[in-house]
């Protein structure tokens, strides 16, 4: 895991170990409890900090907590949780509160079914986390692991983060079981409010459009994958500082202000012809292996 620091000599980056896990509990499903850790698998935001300023004299714009009732700053240490449960009446609750409400579920990832993995739309994913195995759990464990991904299921679970109850999807991953939050049905829009037009495609299109798929094929490897614009606007960073241009508000060009003209027929062969005619090593290099193949 990394972390990044800008200053004025850019960036540094250092190494630290895998945080604490954010408790100890167990996997249960029938009769059987599969003690594990529960770890974030998402690293921090590699945004770049941005400081938020005052236009006018470029001075820092701080936040605070304000108490309502004196004006003033309240330090985070004197900050507490509170559920109002009529008119300017609060139940202060702790984290010893939000435990007690059901001591079992908030350390317990309850597996309520086994489901189809392909069967899980991709917007219903939130949040990955890592389930470690604790002592005692490696063969409980070991035997769930691959047990979902010899049957292609994932588990539908019920488990308490912090102090929120949230389905999820118990999945088998390698040497691994991850655990990824899921969104409610009631959480996500109706696709039918967007109206998508219906539209029909003919053989020939669809033809063209596979040979552009095949060429493009490729396996998955997350790795290869990195976020240039970061660095890129890290480098529009570096040259507004050497133009000295660090105070000034770069204005928009005349240009990108227009919005872009779009043709009122779109000759989809024509694209896809060229798109296909801009891969043909690949597809020799595709038959080459065919060849040496038979």
């Amino acid at each position: 895991m990394t972390w990044r620091t800008f200053s004025p000599g850019w960036e540094t980056t250092r190494k630290r170990p895998m945080a604490r896990g954010l408790w100890k509990g167990a996997i249960s499903f029938g009769l059987v409890n599969v003690p594990v850790e529960l770890h974030s698998a998402k690293k921090k935001s590699a945004e770049l900090d941005m400081t938020m300023l005052d236009k006018r004299d470029l001075a820092p714009v701080g936040y605070k907590r304000v108490n309502k009732s004196t004006g003033k700053e309240v330090a985070w240490g004197d900050v507490v949780k509170g559920y109002e449960y009529k008119d300017d009446k609060y139940v202060v609750l702790s984290n010893e509160d939000f435990r007690r409400a059901n001591p079992e579920a908030a350390k317990t990832v309850d597996i309520l079914a086994f489901v189809d993995l392909a069967d899980i739309q991709p917007q219903y994913f939130d949040t990955p986390y890592y389930l470690k195995p604790e002592k005692r759990g490696e063969k409980p464990y070991a035997l769930l692991r691959d047990t979902l991904e010899k049957a292609g299921k994932a588990g539908i679970a019920s488990v308490v983060i912090r102090t929120k109850q949230y389905l999820a999807a118990l999945v088998a991953q390698d040497e691994l079981l991850v655990l990824n939050t899921l969104r409610y049905a009631d959480e996500l829009k109706d696709p039918a409010e967007l109206e998508i037009p219906k539209a029909k495609v003919t053989a020939k299109e669809l033809d063209m459009a596979m040979r552009l798929v095949d060429d493009m094929a490729d396996k998955w490897h997350p790795d290869k994958y990195k976020d240039t614009y970061r660095d890129d606007l890290l480098k529009r960073i570096k040259a507004k500082v050497k133009a000295g241009e660090t105070e000034e508000l770069t204005e928009p060009e005349k240009d990108a202000e227009k919005p872009a003209k779009s043709a009122d027929v779109i000759d989809l062969m024509a694209l896809l012809k060229k798109s296909v005619e801009k891969k043909p090593a690949k597809r020799a290099k595709r038959a080459a292996r065919k060849r040496r193949a038979a």
